[in-house]
C-alpha cells in the first residue's frame, strides 16, 4: 500500500489543514487533528480516483525526508496517509 506525506497546518483560530506536496491543490481540514487525518484519507482517495478515471498518471509518493527538506517550517506535523484506491 502506497502512503503519501500529508502536511498538517494550523493557524490561530482555524481548523487543522492537511495538504499533500505530491498532489498540489489537494487540501482538506478538520476541527480536530483526528478529523483532519480522517478527511485527508478521503481527499487523497477521491483525488486519485479522479486521476485514474481521467486517464492521468498518479504520481509516486515522495519520501518523508525529501518532503521535509523542502518544507517551509509552517507545518506543525506530518502524517503518512495510506492510499486505499486501486
Amino acid at each position: 500500500m502506497r502512503k503519501y506525506v500529508g502536511l498538517i497546518h494550523k493557524e490561530d483560530a482555524s481548523d487543522y489543514g492537511v495538504s499533500f506536496p505530491d498532489l498540489p491543490g489537494v487540501v482538506t481540514a478538520g476541527a480536530s487533528l483526528g478529523e483532519a487525518c480522517e478527511l485527508a484519507e478521503q481527499a487523497l482517495d477521491f483525488h486519485v480516483e479522479g486521476l485514474i478515471d481521467d486517464g492521468e498518471t498518479v504520481p509516486d509518493p515522495t519520501s518523508l525526508e525529501k518532503v521535509m527538506a523542502g518544507a517551509d517550517g509552517r507545518e506543525i506535523a506530518t502524517i503518512m496517509v495510506p492510499l486505499r484506491t486501486r
